[in-house]
C-alpha cells in the first residue's frame, strides 16, 4: 500500500501540522473509547512537534503516552527517550497525560523487555497513534539491520509486544515495540526531516528487503497507508 505524503516548506510548519493531525486522532479516539494512546519516538527530530502538540487543547487526562523504543539507560541519562518526552512533550497542557515508560530497573535488557512487554500488554489495544522516525541505515523503532532479534521484531505474527535489541549501530542495548503493535495503530506516521533522510526514504520505497532496510517491514505490513511527514 502506497504511503500518503505530507510535504512542508519548513520544519516549523510540519511540526504544527503534525501536532494538529495527532491531536485530532487522539480526540477522535477519546470520543469513541473514552481514552487514547500515543506512542512516540526519540531523537532530535520530534522536539518541535512535541512542543506544538503539548499545547493543544485536548482531554489530556484521558491520554496515555508511551514510547516506540528506548535505550536501556536510566530516565536521567542524556540519551534516554523518556527524558526527552518528559521534558518536551509532557509539559504545558500535556502535563496531565499519563506516561508509561519502557525502561525499568531489571538487571538486564532481556528481563527489562519481558517486564515492559507486560506493561504494554496492559494498555488498551490498539495504540491509537504511532509516530516513527527513520535512521540513515534504514532502521525505525529499534529495528536495526544488524540487530540480534530483528527477524523476531519484524515478524508480523510476533505475539510479544516488546523485545530487546542489540546491534553494533544501536549504541546501548534497546527495548522496542514489535512490528504488530506498531502497525495496528489506526494512524502510523513516519516523521522525517532534511535531504539525507528523504534520500534514505526514497531508497527504502524502491526496494523490498526488510533485513537491509527494516523500515520496509512497516510499509509492507501496515493495513492502512503510512503517513509520511517531511520538510527540508
Amino acid at each position: 500500500m502506497s504511503p500518503e505524503f505530507h510535504e512542508f516548506a519548513d520544519r516549523s510548519e510540519l511540526a504544527e501540522a503534525l501536532a494538529d493531525a495527532v491531536a485530532e486522532a487522539l480526540d477522535t479516539a477519546i470520543g469513541t473509547r473514552g481514552r487514547a494512546t500515543l506512542a512516540v519516538s526519540g531523537g532530535s527530530t520530534p522536539k518541535a512537534f512535541f512542543k506544538a502538540l503539548s499545547g493543544k487543547e485536548l482531554a489530556w487526562d484521558q491520554v496515555t503516552v508511551t514510547l516506540i523504543d528506548e535505550r536501556f539507560v536510566p530516565e536521567t541519562h542524556e540519551r534516554s527517550n523518556q527524558k526527552l518526552v518528559v521534558e518536551n512533550l509532557l509539559v504545558d497542557r500535556a502535563a496531565r497525560a499519563r506516561f508509561v515508560p519502557l525502561f525499568n530497573d531489571a538487571p538486564d535488557v532481556h528481563l527489562a523487555a519481558d517486564r515492559a512487554s507486560g506493561v504494554i500488554d496492559a494498555l488498551p489495544r490498539p495504540i491509537d497513534v504511532a509516530i516513527l522516525g527513520l535512521g540513515t541505515d534504514g532502521h525505525t523503532a529499534s529495528f536495526f539491520p544488524d540487530g540480534d532479534r530483528l527477524a523476531e521484531a519484524i515478524d508480523p505474527g510476533m505475539p510479544t509486544s516488546v523485545l530487546s535489541m542489540e546491534a553494533p549501530g544501536a549504541g546501548e542495548p534497546r527495548l522496542t515495540l514489535t512490528l504488530p503493535r506498531i502497525v495496528e495503530a489506526p494512524l502510523v506516521v513516519l516523521h522525517i526531516e532534511g535531504g539525507e533522510k528523504r534520500q534514505v526514504l526514497d531508497q527504502a520505497l524502491a526496494g523490498e528487503d526488510a533485513n537491509h532496510m527494516p523500515i520496509r517491514a512497516v510499509f509492507a505490513n501496515a493495513p492502512a497507508p503510512i503517513h509520511l511527514y517531511w520538510a527540508p
